[in-house]
């Protein structure tokens, strides 16, 4: 019996574990592509004849990134009130 238990703590551990890198690298992929986007959007506000509706779209994809990287961050890091 504790054999099997253990074998089902070691294995929710390693779930746990794989998740939490995975949530982890989204993070980085997430953090990577918002810097792209920020150094983008600089440069084509730079640009005279501009496309308003490109760069009002590229600043709204940044919000949106920043908003899952808010919340994959607040889901990393554990509440300390809990």
């Amino acid at each position: 019996m504790t054999e099997t238990l253990n074998k089902a703590m070691a294995e929710i551990e390693d779930n746990v574990d794989r998740e939490l890198f995975r949530n982890m690298e989204k993070l980085r992929q997430l953090r990577i592509e918002h810097r792209d986007l920020d150094e983008v959007i600089t440069r084509l506000s730079l640009d005279a004849h501009i496309d308003e509706l490109q760069l009002k779209r590229l600043k709204k994809r940044k919000l949106m990134l920043k908003d899952q990287i808010t919340r994959l961050e607040s889901e990393l890091i554990p509440d300390l009130n809990a």
